[in-house]
């Protein structure tokens, strides 16, 4: 069904992540996929297995980016009219994207659950097929053939590492993977990762039924769900290993990761597997995980939030550092910082001096320095060589 719709994308294998972790490591790279992330599988298996009456009356759908493309170009493909519901906040490139590829949007709440809230009502107000971005078995099983994708071109895989949100791709690989590994009769493990600050399927898991999170705050906008879909739940329930987090540090340093060694774009909703790696969440218990494919599941990122998250990973790394001084306000004192900074072999890449703010007396300035440094032990030695020379730096950002 999806011969000719999809890319098969490619399995690329990171010897820095081996090194790493001591395990053979491939990436399989969906942010290399068409409109950028693996959704497109399972919007396009869902639509496509629609009766020519419901695609006359046109589908609809909410998404924050990925989800909105996936159905976006499968409409297209199919030649069915799609409105799409977006956050108001949504990153312009994912809307621009969306509207490229000629779906119909409207920018409706302040989050995926208001604009899904919305899309229902629509759906149920003037009949359009609704298109859910993860509780639907079409969908599921769309995801799912990234699973044997997988086992095509690294038969030998001993664990699948990928990132949670609702849980729709979660759910299908298992399935995909679990049958397969049945018919050999050999174990594959299959992780999920969440971001800590959007992991719902932890307590449910536990708790054996749904727990909605009241608050969902990440970087991770693609996994940023606050409630499992009831069919993923059910699937990842019985089939998959585990579900660990990772910190949003962590998700700004496996970005840069990504970038540096690999060379690849990845959101980061994609680097969450990479994030666990480098964490070593697989191995924290004596696991071995043996050959380790980590799915690259989306490279949508908006620049201006990959120049945020560039940042806080090289500070999370000690690779960024920004401080804040107060300081007598007489002629020599920036100059004697600057001579402390380049005497450490720190590079100053801005400064800020102001005279007002309600911290600041009379007679004195506030100045915060932002330098590039190389790492944390570098980080600690310029902190110490300025207070050996009197001043109290506080880090903002390090």
């Amino acid at each position: 069904m999806l011969d000719g719709v999809i890319a098969y994308t490619p399995i690329e294998d990171s010897r820095a992540l081996g090194r790493l972790t001591g395990a053979r490591v491939s990436l399989k790279c969906e942010n290399l996929q068409r409109a950028g992330s693996f959704k497109v599988r399972g919007a396009y298996t869902r639509m496509a297995r629609l009766s020519a009456e419901e695609r006359a009356r046109g589908v609809v759908a909410a998404s924050a980016g990925n989800h909105a493309q996936g159905v976006a170009v499968a409409a297209a493909r199919l030649g069915i009219k799609a409105r799409i519901y977006m956050p108001l906040g949504v990153a312009l490139p994912k809307l621009a994207a969306t509207r490229g590829h000629g779906a119909e949007v409207v920018l409706h709440g302040h989050n995926v659950d208001e604009a899904l809230t919305e899309a229902k009502r629509y759906a149920d107000e003037h009949g359009a097929v609704f298109v859910h971005p993860f509780d639907n078995v079409d969908v599921v099983a769309g995801q799912g053939t990234i699973g044997l994708e997988i086992l095509e071109q690294v038969p030998d895989v001993d664990t699948i590492l990928m990132g949670v949100g609702g849980g729709g791709l979660l759910a299908g690989v298992s399935v995909a993977v679990k049958a397969r590994a049945r018919e050999l009769g050999r174990e594959i493990r299959v992780i999920g990762v969440q971001a800590e600050n959007a992991a719902a399927y932890p307590p449910s898991l536990a708790a054996d039924a749904l727990v909605p999170l009241q608050k969902v705050s990440t970087i991770a906008d693609g996994i940023a769900v606050g409630r499992p879909g009831q069919l993923p739940f059910s699937i990842i329930r019985e089939l998959v290993d585990d579900v660990v987090t990772v910190s949003e540090d962590s998700l700004a340093r496996a970005l840069i990761f990504l970038l540096e060694r690999s060379k690849m774009v990845v959101e980061p909703a994609g680097a969450v597997g990479v994030a666990a790696l480098l964490d070593g969440k697989l191995t924290e218990n004596g696991a071995n995980p043996g050959n380790t494919v980590v799915v690259l599941s989306g490279g949508n990122i908006d620049p201006m939030l990959m120049l945020k998250v560039i940042q806080r990973g090289l500070a999370a790394a000690g690779r960024y550092l920004v401080v804040r001084m107060l300081l007598d306000d007489r002629p020599g004192s920036l100059a004697t910082i600057s001579r402390i900074i380049a005497e450490s072999d720190a590079n100053v890449t801005g400064v800020d001096h102001t005279r007002v703010g309600g911290s600041i007396s009379m007679g004195d300035v506030a100045i915060t320095i932002n330098m590039e440094t190389k790492g944390e032990e570098h980080c600690e030695q310029v902190l110490n060589n300025l207070r050996a020379e009197g001043f109290q730096p506080v880090v903002i950002q390090g």
